[in-house]
């Protein structure tokens, strides 16, 4: 039988014992169940920094991190329409830590190539889509036409004696001029270029006569005289421009072509993440700071929460699918 006094203190380092497994335990639970965010975030943005899709993202990106109260991290992953960003994120942990900015370059992308290293459909999941930088569709000042009604009955009556200029097969101005073409019942021949500022280089210089731009880039030559505006691709006229009639509203109802931007995470992350992050972007476009710098260069707010990005994404891919079947584009 142990003396007293050893009885006590081996009854003592038990109990000191116990007392710190349980909050071993505690502490590990509470750790296991940190709130999220309680790290930096990593957003990936599929083109180089300084474009319009790159400052709009940083923008938003930086009151978003505010409410999140976290840092938001910028990725920039150009190269191959964006695929290359998208198959990163589509195959990092969907923890949330793990972001894409992306553009309609999603949507276009499964019906121009063949085969791509993840499945769009099912490797990312719409967060929200926050902003829009509608299309202009430009022509350059010797152009025999002034409004879209006047370019629409001169291509009738010239078959393929008009050409347009695109930054390459499958960007945006080139399957959106395809669309507006299809819906015109029009001819007019693209000219392919290896990015946007040749294919706006040669406009200038009268090589070619159209080409679908955005305000954030174009603006400036309209303002010069350098370019004339024939009609916006918006859904509603733009307020940088409120005498250019829209796409639509000259005689192709429902027509519209613009720069999307949203947010997707990996498939598999929570719907309470997918929800918080969400409303952290959406809330940002708000911030009147935001507003009306997105407003100063031609950029429209959005406020699509997961379903309706989700709708606007399978709307399009079908949409994109038939185009690029009937007007056999292909990959470069």
């Amino acid at each position: 039988m142990l003396p007293t006094n050893m009885t006590s203190s081996l009854l003592f380092f038990r109990a000191v014992v116990r007392h710190l497994g349980l909050a071993c335990v505690l502490f590990g639970a509470a750790g296991a169940h940190a709130e999220y965010p309680d790290k930096p975030i990593r957003l990936v943005i599929p083109f180089p920094a300084g474009g319009t899709v790159d400052v709009v993202g940083r923008l938003i990106a930086n009151k978003a991190a505010e409410a999140l109260k976290t840092t938001i991290v910028i990725d920039n992953r150009p190269g191959a329409g964006g695929s290359i960003a998208e198959d990163n994120i589509a195959k990092s942990p969907a923890d949330g830590y793990n972001l894409l900015y992306t553009t309609p370059g999603h949507t276009i992308n499964p019906a121009i190539y063949k085969k791509l290293p993840f499945d769009t459909e099912k490797d990312l999941i719409p967060v929200a889509l926050v902003a829009t930088a509608p299309e202009l569709l430009i022509a350059h000042p010797a152009a025999p036409f002034n409004t879209f009604k006047e370019f629409v009955a001169y291509a009738r009556a010239n078959p393929n004696k008009l050409n347009y200029s695109h930054a390459g097969n499958g960007t945006l101005p080139h399957v959106t001029m395809e669309l507006l073409l299809k819906r015109a019942s029009i001819q007019v021949v693209p000219v392919a270029y290896k990015g946007a500022a040749p294919a706006m280089n040669d406009l200038l210089g009268g090589v070619v006569q159209l080409k679908l731009d955005t305000f954030a880039t174009s603006g400036p030559m309209l303002a010069a005289k350098r370019l004339k505006v024939l009609a916006t691709a918006a859904k509603h006229r733009m307020p940088q421009l409120p005498d250019v009639p829209t796409v639509a509203e000259s005689g192709l109802p429902g027509y519209e072509g613009s720069l999307w931007m949203g947010v997707m995470a990996p498939s598999g992350t929570s719907p309470a993440i997918v929800d918080k992050v969400g409303r952290a972007f959406l809330g940002a476009v708000k911030i009147p700071e935001v507003r009306d710098r997105l407003t100063h260069d031609g950029v429209e707010i959005l406020n699509s929460d997961a379903a309706a990005f989700g709708a606007q994404i399978r709307t399009e891919l079908k949409q994109w699918r038939d185009l690029v079947r009937d007007a056999k584009i292909t990959a470069e």
